[in-house]
Formats: structure tokens, C-alpha cells, sequence
């Protein structure tokens, strides 16, 4: 009751404070603009493909021709670059994903209470841990930039550095629960900690990891859609276009496709999880 009764008080704060500094204004017409932006992405992009217009005409206001566009073919050719941009979105997740799992394992196995690692390399890889997962994805990206260079490059590191501190988190408390019967049969053999590891925790530990891996590949999915505004490339990138021309079809086109990417990701690791349990 006291927590619930802190946290109802801490709520009220924030709300009487964004009140008292007017910071909670809906703007100007918010309705009439709700309706028209509602409209404009019940229209996405991509429909235009079959349905646009093949003899649009841009004209200057006394009337004068300017251009004439075939909206089908400039919206298919936009659809090739949004395949590739989705295939390049893709590859940063999988591929920082992999690599923020493969940093934490270590610091993952020292941060473990169970595991009785030395205080001080113990409190050092939590310290890590609690870095990594405490800086955002995109703050990483920016730095990475600066360091690597626009790319791809920089946003699979980015993926993995902040992914380090959630798979390490994650995977210590996988340890934690583990039945300590066969760590210490394996010790009382003699077993090296590499072979405590390897015989008795990974066999337990490896169908959570999996788990936990799948979940995190998907949550970066997600998170790598906006790399793209620090100019890590794929989908973000896109993005950034259509909202600072305020191209909503487009923009609607484009969650589309994380929508759907993300949806199947999501069955195929439930199909996946399922089959390890």
C-alpha cells in the first residue's frame, strides 16, 4: 500500500508539473488535423502502384505545365528501394543482435551470484552491464558515427553495445535459476570452471538463452527501423524522408512493412520457442 500510495503521489507530480508549465497542449485544431492526417495514411504509398495516377501534372499557379509523372512507375521504383532498405534494416538486427549476445555471455556468467565469481570482476562486468543497458540505442549510433562512419557499420554496433546490457541481464538470471545439484557434482569431480560451464550450466541454461535471444532479435528489429535518422542507413532513413516532407502514404508504406517484418519474426520465434520447451 505505501509503494502504491509513492507511486500515486509521483504521478501526481508529473502531471500537476507538465500542468503548471502549460507543457500539455494539443496545439491548434488538433481534430481537424487528426482527421487529415488519418485520411492521408489510409491512402499508403504502395497502392499507387495500381491505383495511381499515370498522368499527373505539377503546374505553377498561372497554370503553366511543370512535370508530368506516371505514379505507378515513380511508386514502384520507390517500393525496390524500400526491399532493399528492409533487407539492410534486417541485417543490422541480426547481425548486432548476434553480437551484443556473444559480448554478454562472459560478463553475463561473471555478473551470476551462483557461479561465485570474484566480487571485484563480478561488481565490474554488472557495472558494464548497467552502462550498456542504461545508454539508448541511438546515443551509442551517434557516437559510432562519429567513429565508423555512416553505414551499417555503425548501427550494428550500436544494436550490439546496447543489446549487451539486456542479453546479460537476462542470461545471469537464467544462471541464477539454475538446480546447483550438477555445478557441484561437476565440481566435486574436479572439473575446471570452463568444464563446470560447458557440462553443466550450458545444457540448462541454453533453451532460456534461445528464448531470451529471439526476444531481443525481434526488440532490435524494431529498434533498428530509427538508425536510420543518425544515417545508419535502412528503413530509418525513409522514415526521416517522409515525415520532414510530411509524405503520410509513404510513411504508412513504411510501418507497413515493419509491421509485417516484425509480425512474422515474432510467429517464427514462438514457433521456435515453443519447439525447445
Amino acid at each position: 500500500m505505501g509503494l502504491t500510495l509513492l507511486y500515486a503521489v509521483l504521478l501526481a507530480a508529473c502531471l500537476a508539473s507538465l500542468i503548471g508549465e502549460r507543457e500539455l497542449s494539443l496545439g491548434r485544431h488538433p481534430l481537424e488535423n487528426l482527421l487529415k492526417t488519418v485520411g492521408e495514411f489510409a491512402h499508403p504509398s504502395f497502392l499507387d502502384v495500381w491505383f495511381g495516377n499515370p498522368q499527373l501534372e505539377y503546374r505553377s499557379d498561372d497554370g503553366t505545365l511543370l512535370r508530368l509523372e506516371n505514379r505507378r512507375t515513380v511508386e514502384a521504383h520507390y517500393l525496390e528501394g524500400l526491399a532493399a532498405a528492409t533487407w539492410t534494416t534486417f541485417r543490422i538486427a541480426t547481425l548486432g543482435s548476434l553480437l551484443g549476445a556473444l559480448l554478454s555471455l562472459p560478463l553475463a556468467i561473471l555478473t551470476a551470484r551462483n557461479l561465485a565469481a570474484p566480487m571485484p570482476l563480478r561488481l565490474l562486468a554488472k557495472a558494464v552491464l548497467d552502462v550498456a543497458r542504461a545508454i539508448h540505442t541511438l546515443v551509442f549510433g551517434l557516437v559510432l558515427v562519429g567513429i565508423v562512419g555512416l553505414g551499417p557499420t555503425a548501427g550494428i554496433l550500436a544494436i550490439a553495445l546496447h543489446s549487451m546490457g539486456s542479453y546479460g541481464k537476462l542470461f545471469a538470471e537464467a544462471i541464477e535459476a539454475l538446480d546447483m545439484a550438477a555445478v557441484d557434482a561437476v565440481r566435486s569431480v574436479g572439473g575446471s570452471p570452463m568444464q563446470v560451464f560447458f557440462n553443466a550450466v550450458w545444457p540448462a541454461v541454453l533453451p532460456q538463452f534461445v528464448s531470451s535471444h529471439l526476444y531481443l532479435w525481434e526488440f532490435n528489429i524494431r529498434d533498428s527501423t530509427i538508425l536510420g535518422v543518425i544515417g545508419a542507413g535502412g528503413l530509418g532513413l525513409l522514415i526521416t524522408e517522409a515525415t520532414s516532407l510530411f509524405q503520410w502514404g509513404r510513411l504508412a508504406t513504411v510501418l507497413l512493412v515493419v509491421v509485417v517484418v516484425v509480425s512474422s519474426f515474432d510467429a517464427l520465434g514462438s514457433r521456435i520457442r515453443k519447439a525447445l520447451s
